[in-house]
């Protein structure tokens, strides 16, 4: 089942279900797809359950709201501060070629000519899909906000005046609500824009946490339940309507050097991030980039990411924020 919201014509949220490839229908007095995440995670239900008691109303149209600009993150909170943007990198395999490249730079190299990226590569190579009943290798972990910077589909990323790049990273963000005793449920999986400055964080990987404080933006739908062993589709950007990137976007546990079990365990294992009632969107690496390729984005491209297991493509066009004088005043 694909779940979105969508803007009500007075403010309210409307929450749809579909199947994939079928029509969408309004979820009655749903509230929000929040609310009903944390009714099921309260009362010990699946979220499908949930939905199913809620009952059907009237049908949505979801081309037509995304045409419009009527969609909504496909989770919110209703303090946005309580919804955490994370993610983790040097997670995918990439192409059968690159994996084996890179699994011969690692094997024949001396560990003290790797740079910490690719040792990184390596630890999640050799212990990030433990035996059941163990515990994997840590992975790269990163802050990129809380809810303020989650982006619409069909809004707007912007890229702040002092970015040196603003570039895509096509990848699957796990969607989470903590419960009231601390207990965190996975909702499901969506496609996500882990939206990033790689020049800032190529001149210095220290530099990484500043090039991930950029906005994301994920859904339109997310798809409720475990991710699909092999997960393939496309990103591309769009630049007056030409598209002049394209490239297949590989996910899912069989293009992966970890376990979504495994990433999931070490985002959680923090008690921060089982505070009761939170929201996570939690997002799980690429293997695809543009910048690799040597692109250049530019104000006004599209950044458009498909896979058809999980429903409509996540589009975003890009901005350039306004420079702004930041002065601290003394109290």
């Amino acid at each position: 089942m694909l779940i979105s919201q969508i803007k009500g014509s007075n403010g309210e949220i409307i929450v749809a279900v579909r199947e994939p490839g079928g029509a969408a229908k309004a979820v009655k007095n749903a509230g929000s797809v929040y609310a009903l995440a944390m009714e099921a995670a309260n009362k010990g239900k699946s979220l499908v359950s949930v939905i199913e008691a809620h009952g059907y109303g009237d049908a949505v149209d979801l081309e037509k709201a995304y045409a419009d600009g009527s969609f909504l993150p496909p989770i919110t909170h209703p303090d946005a501060a309580h919804l955490h943007l994370t993610g983790t990198g040097l997670t995918h395999l990439g192409s059968a070629a690159t994996r084996d490249s890179m699994h011969k730079k690692t094997t024949e190299a001396a560990e003290e000519t790797l740079t910490d990226s690719m040792k990184m590569f390596k630890m999640g190579l050799e212990n990030g899909k433990p035996k059941a009943g163990e515990k994997g290798v840590q992975p790269e972990w990163f802050y990129k906000g809380n809810g303020y910077g989650a982006a619409a589909p069909g809004a707007p990323l912007v890229s702040p005046s002092f970015a040196l790049d603003g570039g895509e990273e096509p990848e699957m963000a796990g969607i989470y609500v903590i419960a009231e005793d601390g207990s965190p449920f996975r909702i499901g999986f969506a496609l996500s824009n882990e939206f990033s400055d790689h020049v800032t964080e190529r001149i210095n990987y220290l530099y990484l946490a500043h090039s991930k404080l950029r906005p994301a933006s994920f859904g339109p739908e997310i798809r409720i339940g475990a991710a699909p062993e092999d997960i393939r589709g496309t990103s591309r950007i769009k630049r007056a309507g030409k598209v002049i990137f394209e490239k297949p976007f590989l996910s899912g546990e069989a293009n992966m050097s970890h376990t979504f079990a495994n990433l999931e365990y070490h985002h959680f294992k923090y008690g921060l991030f089982r505070v009761p009632g939170d929201v996570h969107v939690h997002m799980f690496g690429t293997a695809t980039l543009s910048f690799a390729d040597g692109i250049k984005t530019e104000e006004g491209d599209v950044f458009e990411i498909e896979v058809a297991d999980f429903g409509l493509a996540l589009r975003n066009p890009l901005k350039i924020d306004a420079e702004e004088e930041i002065v601290v005043k003394q109290l």
